[in-house]
């Protein structure tokens, strides 16, 4: 028997048009290079998306065209999300900080019809204009009088491309599988891979995310997502907060600065905020080196590396602000797990409560995940089990843009029994808490013994004088392989070996104990925000442990 409901396809179109119908007033702030602090309600926001889908046909874009974006968090970056999709192109955003080669590689891979970029990314494409010559025109997002004076041919201005519309647009339908997002993976190993996102995926994950164990996104709320756009949508936040009518402030090219966001969410009264722990340690620096705090605040999200105990702290501490820690990729679109109280912890000490706050989180409905050995063999959800981390869900990538999407193939992340193998190793205790031990291949196997550079990084970020920290695995003439510490001393403070190794010697089992520390002025990061291990591999490919240890 089938059942009698009707056959309507979830389209991205379709949050656009609620938001417009029952929401029209609620506003969305950016800050531009252009206008540094930009205001338009909902209603203004879909009658530009509609100039823009007829404006893409003006440009010859065709249905199923990627059309590549290199742009921070503002009102057109948001205009791009729902307009190219909505017309059923694939808003293909990149990363502008990768290194150009990437950028080149990524937007050629893509088959990218036409760019819309910021202002400060032009620079970048100039460089770049004999490498990517397959792209028709290069739209830059600012009005007439900041159009750059650039060599770049078929430079078109953002602006002046709207105006020449009008908002006559209807939507088309079309299958809810039907691509809607592209975003390439960093590739710290190998060429990056390009994840590609459908309506129906985008549409659920925006719906489990704005649950109010996920994110409790609502139109009492107002969000600062600090999260790039160009990475891995936002975390979901551009369509969350249309879909529930939340009041967005974005920050555009001044995200990391603690003054900026200071300035945005005092100003705008934010309430929830999103962004990776590099971000939240320097906003919390500035807050206590101005002596300023930020009342409107109670709730951020952390993600994209394990946030350390500081953090949570000095939020609870300083500013009564909730921390809320999730885990994800680019190929979970990202929303994966997150910290979620569970009926019984009520009672639970502030030690207890911190010490779940400092795991992944909890499954979200859509999430099915596994943890298996080596010989692919289900491990059981005691907490103390630890295996390779597999998930599968209807947000969850089944392949990669130009690669095999044939279950068990060699270019296909997903396995016969349709499992995503994440990279990640992990234990699951019996209340669904995910505790990300290791990347699969950041795992130092010591002696016969596997240990964490992720609980050491943990331990040693919690030390006060420590800013940040990075363990890697380094050959030993005895143990095979041994943890190196490697850590940037907090402003104005010196760090002393003995000093570190003494603070983490009750902290740590003694096999990961590191037989090392080495301090450095900074260390590199992916364009993502993330430390980028292959990066301080590199640097210490010659190292050798003193003799002594």
């Amino acid at each position: 028997m089938q059942a009698l409901m009707m056959d309507t396809p979830l389209m991205i179109s379709s949050i656009l048009k609620h938001a417009e119908r029952n929401f029209p007033e609620v506003e969305m702030v950016s800050v531009t290079v252009d206008q540094p602090r930009h205001r338009q309600n909902n209603k203004v926001f879909a009658s530009r998306c509609r100039k823009l889908a007829k404006a893409l046909e003006s440009l010859g874009a065709e249905f199923g065209d990627r059309i590549g974006t290199l742009a921070w968090n503002d009102f057109r970056h948001m205009e791009l999300y729902y307009a190219v999709s909505g017309a059923g192109m694939v808003c293909h955003t990149i990363n502008p900080k990768l290194f150009p080669e990437q950028v080149a590689y990524i937007i050629n891979h893509a088959d990218d019809k036409i760019l819309f970029v910021d202002v400060l990314v032009v620079p970048l494409l100039e460089a770049l204009q004999e490498h990517i010559k397959k792209v028709d025109c290069i739209v830059v997002l600012t009005d007439k009088a900041h159009m750059p004076d650039s060599c770049l041919e078929n430079l078109v201005c953002y602006e002046e491309l709207l105006e020449a519309q009008t908002d006559s647009y209807e939507w088309p339908l079309f299958d809810e599988d039907t691509a809607c997002g592209m975003c390439y993976t960093s590739g710290t190993t190998g060429n990056p891979k390009g994840v590609v996102y459908s309506h129906r995926s985008t549409v659920l994950h925006a719906l489990a995310g704005a649950l109010p164990d996920v994110t409790g996104a609502s139109n009492m709320q107002t969000s600062l997502p600090v999260v790039p756009m160009f990475h891995v949508n936002a975390w979901g936040a551009p369509y969350a907060a249309l879909m529930v009518g939340t009041k967005l402030v974005l920050p555009g090219p001044k995200m990391a600065d603690g003054e900026t966001l200071h300035d945005l969410m005092v100003s705008e009264q934010v309430s929830v905020s999103s962004g990776v722990p590099t971000i939240w340690m320097a906003l919390l620096d500035y807050l206590e080196a101005e002596q300023k705090t930020v009342p409107s605040l109670n709730r951020v999200h952390v993600g994209g590396a394990a946030c350390p105990k500081v953090i949570v702290d000095r939020f609870r501490e300083q500013h009564d602000c909730e921390v809320v820690q999730g885990w994800g990729m680019t190929e979970t679109s990202p929303l994966g797990t997150v910290y979620a109280k569970k009926r019984g912890m009520e009672d639970f000490s502030t030690e207890e409560v911190t010490a779940l706050q400092l795991l992944q989180g909890r499954g979200v409905f859509g999430i099915e995940m596994c943890i298996v050995d080596e010989n692919n063999t289900e491990l059981p959800w005691d907490g103390v089990a630890s295996g390779a981390l597999k998930v599968r869900g209807p947000w969850v990538a089944k392949g990669y843009f130009g690669l095999s999407d044939t279950p068990g193939h060699e270019d296909c992340p997903v396995d016969e029994s349709g499992w995503f193998n994440t990279g990640d190793v992990a234990a699951i205790t019996p209340e669904g808490f995910l505790q990300i031990t290791d990347r699969t291949k950041d795992v130092i196997k010591s002696g016969g013994e596997w240990i964490s550079s992720i609980e050491i990084e943990n331990a040693a970020v919690n030390h006060p004088d420590i800013a940040e920290a990075a363990v890697i695995g380094r050959f030993h003439p005895k143990w095979t392989e041994r943890p190196l510490l490697i850590a940037v001393a907090q402003q104005g403070k010196t760090l002393q070996k003995s000093d570190v190794l003494e603070f983490l010697n009750d902290k740590l089992h003694k096999m990961a104990l590191p037989d090392d520390v080495v301090f450095t002025d900074e260390l590199p990061h992916t364009a993502t925000g993330k430390i980028n291990k292959l990066g301080l591999r590199e640097t210490y490919k010659d190292y050798s442990f003193p003799e002594a240890l």
